[in-house]
């Protein structure tokens, strides 16, 4: 199905620079098909332009404070084409090869540009889909783990500290985090969650629950002798056996 709307290609630039955004914007200035709908600074702006507008095409710098580019694209997943605009990257540049996405290096042209915006347009109307997740990995995967998760909730953004987090819960397709006193929920599988924890302080004790050693108390028996971990808050988590013996293994070391 196409998602290919009627009029001008509906645009929003994101990019910490000023300059930058102002070199697109004179580029753009007498293009009839394309409007510059709205110009972001940082990557929180961004997502909520992206929630709020609802534009055709994001115009996404990668090196950005507060959230990267493949951090907005991680939260606004594939709900808009997004076209990177970069300075020399090689973690970047070869993300974008192994996944066919266009991209615009610094300093690019007139001409490179419209010519992006024309392959943005066509794959709009091929409704085809940018694979955010599998991108947004292969552009970080010289991070060993993540210290810090991002959740977003409508045009809001929560930046969890990792070493914060209690533990995660399945829920179905989602995963609930437990952080400081509050849940925060994610589309996401509790198997993508785990592998990107720190394994020496995050252990999946459950097929449903992965948790923090740091909060862990002990471990109980119940009433069936089954185990239960206790945390520091007094929660209590089913322990499968395979669970146990992950922790155990983790704790003996």
């Amino acid at each position: 199905m196409s998602n290919a709307r009627p009029g001008p290609l509906r645009v929003v630039v994101v990019d910490d620079e000023q300059l930058a955004r102002a070199v697109i914007r004179e580029y753009l200035a007498d293009v009839p098909d394309v409007e510059i709908i709205a110009e972001c600074g940082n990557g929180f702006e961004a997502v909520k332009a992206v929630a709020d507008l609802h534009p055709d095409v994001l115009l996404l710098d990668v090196q950005m404070p507060k959230l990267d580019g493949f951090e907005v694209l991680e939260l606004v997943g594939s709900d808009v084409a997004v076209l990177f605009v970069t300075a020399f990257d090689q973690y970047a540049l070869r993300a974008f090869e192994k996944h066919a996405v266009d991209y615009l290096l610094k300093p690019f042209s007139r001409d490179r540009l419209l010519d992006a915006l024309r392959h943005a347009r066509e794959q709009l109307r091929r409704g085809d889909k940018l694979p955010a997740k599998e991108l947004a990995a292969a552009a970080h995967r010289s991070e060993q783990h993540a210290s810090r998760i991002l959740v977003r909730d409508g045009a809001k953004v929560h930046v969890l500290a990792a070493d914060k987090i209690e533990y995660v819960q399945a829920q179905d397709d989602y995963v609930s985090f437990r952080c400081e006193g509050r849940d925060y929920l994610k589309e996401q599988p509790l198997a993508e969650v785990e592998a990107s924890l720190d394994p020496a302080r995050f252990v999946r004790i459950h097929r449903s629950f992965v948790i923090n050693l740091d909060r862990l108390a002990r471990v109980d028996l119940d009433e069936r002798e089954n185990r239960v971990a206790v945390l520091t808050d007094g929660r209590r988590l089913p322990v499968s056996r395979a669970g146990f013996a992950r922790l155990n293994s983790l704790l003996a070391k």
